[in-house]
């Protein structure tokens, strides 16, 4: 998801340095202009902005507090936004130390997959004190269409969790209700024709379904991903009393699914457990 989010700065004109640990996954970047950063320090070196967008918790560490981080930068940035999934604990921790340092901090998680990064019709969930979410807003508003600023740091990842346990039970419903279809002895193609445009509408039925249907399970979001971020939801929401059945269904199901091999499919071959 980072290349085309980069991609939609780089040509508003912004001045791009970048770096990933497969330097081939910035070659469109880097043929467009950007500039390759041997490390996240590097990147960020003088920066008015950074943004990490990578896959777990211990990389979004790694990238801001390690020890060729962003926080470790010779000339420090001004801003740096990360837009991982990640913990809220993290986010708030990043925020302090980087606060500590003169920098200021964002957490802006996103929502819309590989689709939405490419058609910059993200929706971002974004912690932050009023006045640094107002200094970045134009920067968010080139990579997604709704921008909604939750609360102070880690109020971006908690809206997340929100948003995760509300896809899992979304897509335990699809798959569920095509394998009735299934079974039932109904046309799936047809049977979405009548659902999607009632009270069972939602994107899940609309974008996903009909890939399950044909046995396209590459990934928008990957399994393991959904993983993690279920798991963390789970752990937020033990640690605020909270029993969630069925979001523990939902991280039992991925994670049974993750086991069997399937961690580099999409979220929705869910189907194949069924």
């Amino acid at each position: 998801m980072g290349e085309p989010m980069a991609g939609h700065l780089l040509a508003a004109g912004h001045d791009l340095r970048v770096y990933s640990r497969t330097r081939s996954r910035a070659s469109r970047l880097l043929d467009a202009g950007a500039v390759w950063a041997d490390a996240p320090a590097d990147a960020a070196c003088g920066a008015d902005v950074v943004i990490s967008i990578v896959g777990f918790p211990e990389d979004v560490e790694e990238v801001h507090l390690g020890r060729r981080g962003t926080l470790r930068a010779d000339e420090l940035p001004s801003v740096i936004i990360d837009m991982t999934t990640s913990r809220p604990s993290l986010a708030a921790r990043i925020a302090d130390e980087a606060r500590a340092r003169g920098v200021e901090a964002v957490d802006a998680p996103v929502s819309g997959g590989d689709v939405g990064a490419r058609n910059a019709a993200l929706s971002i969930m974004v912690g932050a004190e009023p006045n640094v979410f107002d200094r970045v807003l134009p920067l968010f508003e080139l990579l997604g269409q709704t921008v909604v600023l939750q609360g102070g740091p880690g109020a971006g990842q908690h809206c997340k969790m929100v948003n995760q346990i509300l896809v899992a039970a979304s897509m335990i419903g699809a798959v569920e209700g095509l394998r009735y279809a299934d079974a039932a002895g109904l046309d799936g193609a047809t049977v979405l024709a009548s659902v999607s445009a009632g009270a069972a509408g939602s994107w899940t039925i609309t974008n996903l379904a009909p890939r399950i249907l044909k046995g396209d399970f590459a990934p928008g979001f990957f399994v393991e991903h959904f993983v993690k971020d279920l798991r963390i939801a789970m752990e937020e929401a033990d640690a605020m009393g909270l029993d969630l059945p069925g979001l523990s269904l939902a991280k039992q199901a991925y994670e049974r699914l993750c086991e069997a091999g399937h961690g580099q499919a999409g979220t929705h071959a869910l189907a194949v457990a069924y």
